[in-house]
């Protein structure tokens, strides 16, 4: 019975890469977990495709460049065919942090960056973003996979607010699942957005200038990665570089600059979304929004009740439309959330809370 038990429970996970070192390692690093099995490998993504078909993986670890058919190509046919959550296996490269992006727009379900080297050391600091990436995809798989949310071109908006001053920046948080998600939201906000947007999205080194030329290319809303000394300017989305933490500081002109700083070292993330939103906090005071969305953990907890404090705005994303409910079931949980709401109804809060009129 136990051991029935025990079976049912275990992820069963395909691993699909052309190199025959990194299967070797991937493989040993995700069965150094006892809840975890490697059910079959692959080498080239049509192979992967069968494989899927034939064993019906819980998850598909998928490298980005593979022969005959590429990762993308592959993750379009797996999605098409036999959807499941897959997890890409990304370089450290412009090349494949930008197919990465690609992969993850196409229903990719997050990604775990190769490091540079095939040093066992190297390869093995990947094994615990690796293995936690895994199970959260395999839980969402329980319930459901990652929901892809229909927007249309322009949300009706109604003009009433949150009932108080209207904010003067949005401070967002995400994780797994937010690349996705942003780029469904962000090009609902119109040109003339009367407020800056200040995103931190847990991203390794060389994923977010692409990302953010990506979105610049899809929103209305100008989108840059930020850099030091930005001032913080209506109408602009601020994308924290990755390896770096991104704050607010005002100079003595009494506008509002952004800081980038690889201080405080502590912290579990870099960009950190708790060490923006307080700052966010305390610059701002109750004229900001914080909005935390979906992604694995508790970054954004002490942010967003920093923000609470204060009197600023407070808004969760809601659990079924998060690829993983961690850091806003946090949130929800401590109580300081004044509204949840679903991935498409976000930008319509925003502009409500800025009391936005769309011009004729």
């Amino acid at each position: 019975m136990n051991e029935e038990a025990s079976i049912s429970r275990l992820i069963r996970v395909l691993v699909a890469d052309d190199s025959a070192f990194m299967r070797t390692a991937l493989t040993r690093m995700i069965e150094s977990e006892a809840d975890i099995r490697v059910v079959a490998v692959a080498q080239n993504g049509r192979d992967a495709i069968e494989q899927v078909k034939l064993l019906q993986p819980d998850v598909v670890t998928l490298d980005v460049e593979m022969p005959e058919l590429n990762g993308l190509e592959t993750l379009q046919r797996i999605m098409a065919e036999c959807p499941r959550p897959v997890l890409m296996v990304s370089s450290l490269t412009q090349q494949g942090a930008e197919t990465t992006l690609e992969a993850l727009a196409n229903g990719a379900f997050d990604y775990v960056p190769k490091q540079r080297s095939h040093v066992c050391l190297d390869i093995v600091k990947i094994q615990e973003d690796l293995v936690s990436k895994i199970r959260a995809a395999a839980e969402s798989a329980r319930g459901k996979f990652a929901p892809r949310v229909n927007l249309v071109s322009a949300p009706h908006l109604s003009c009433t607010n949150f009932g108080r001053v209207p904010p003067r920046v949005v401070a967002l948080g995400t994780s797994t699942g937010g690349p996705r998600a942003l780029q469904q939201i962000l090009p609902m906000l119109p040109e003339d957005l009367p407020i800056a947007v200040l995103v931190v999205q847990h991203m390794p080194p060389g994923f977010t200038a692409p990302f953010a030329r990506r979105l610049d290319n899809l929103c209305r809303v100008s989108v840059r990665e930020a850099e030091p000394n930005d001032v913080v300017e209506p109408g602009v989305v601020y994308i924290a570089p990755a390896g770096s933490h991104m704050t607010v500081w005002h100079s003595h002109t009494g506008k509002k600059h952004l800081r980038i700083s690889d201080s405080p070292q502590d912290t579990l993330h870099t960009p950190s979304v708790d060490v923006m939103m307080l700052s966010v906090a305390e610059e701002f005071h109750d004229r900001c929004m914080g909005i935390i969305m979906t992604g694995m953990g508790a970054d954004g907890l002490a942010g967003m009740q920093a923000i609470a404090r204060e009197g600023g705005m407070t808004l969760g994303q809601n659990e079924e439309t998060c690829t993983v409910y961690g850091m806003p079931r946090t949130c929800a949980e401590a109580g300081i959330l004044q509204r949840v709401v679903s991935l498409a109804q976000i930008p319509e809060q925003i502009l409500q809370a800025t009391a936005y009129r769309r011009h004729a």
